[in-house]
């Protein structure tokens, strides 16, 4: 099976989970770089205030065709209760060539199970894992239970 990790990261907790799910299947793994300027304070409000109105975004172009996966790994932060601009950007631009998909998020307290849902209808699959962590269990690196059990939820799921 080829697997694509494809996420937003603004702070660098997204990235780093990202990154480790992508050590762990072996596979490629592709980051989405928003254009707009998301940085500091201002910068988070105008991101919560996009979120909201679910707004599109302008993205650097992605190097990697989704297609050509059999499952794609979409995480994102959660911003005001769903995911970001860039990963909504990147999911209406490219959902016509997912196969299958699933999702994880990092946040501060909640929105995930909204967060994933959004993400659901927006794909129109049904994700095969979903994965939240919360900013607090990345920072102190005790996410390793999760994800022992988002894993194979892939590998099953998928084989055969």
């Amino acid at each position: 099976m080829r697997y694509l990790v494809v996420f937003y990261s603004r702070t660098g907790f997204t990235k780093k989970v990202a990154e480790t799910i992508s050590n762990e299947l072996k596979c490629d793994i592709e980051e989405i770089f928003d254009t707009k300027n998301r940085r500091g304070a201002k910068g988070y409000i105008l991101a919560c205030k996009d979120a909201i109105s679910k707004k599109t975004t302008t993205m650097k172009e992605t190097e990697r065709n989704p297609s050509v996966y059999d499952v794609l790994i979409i995480g994102t932060p959660v911003w005001a209760f769903t995911m970001t601009p860039a990963i909504r950007t990147y999911i209406i631009e490219n959902k016509r060539s997912f196969n299958r998909v699933a999702f994880f998020c990092t946040q501060g307290g909640a929105g995930a199970k909204k967060t994933f849902k959004d993400m659901q209808d927006l794909c129109g699959l049904k994700p095969l894992a979903v994965l939240e962590l919360t900013t607090k269990e990345v920072v102190n690196g005790r996410y390793s239970q999760k994800l022992k059990k988002f894993i194979p939820q892939l590998l099953v799921k998928t084989s055969g």
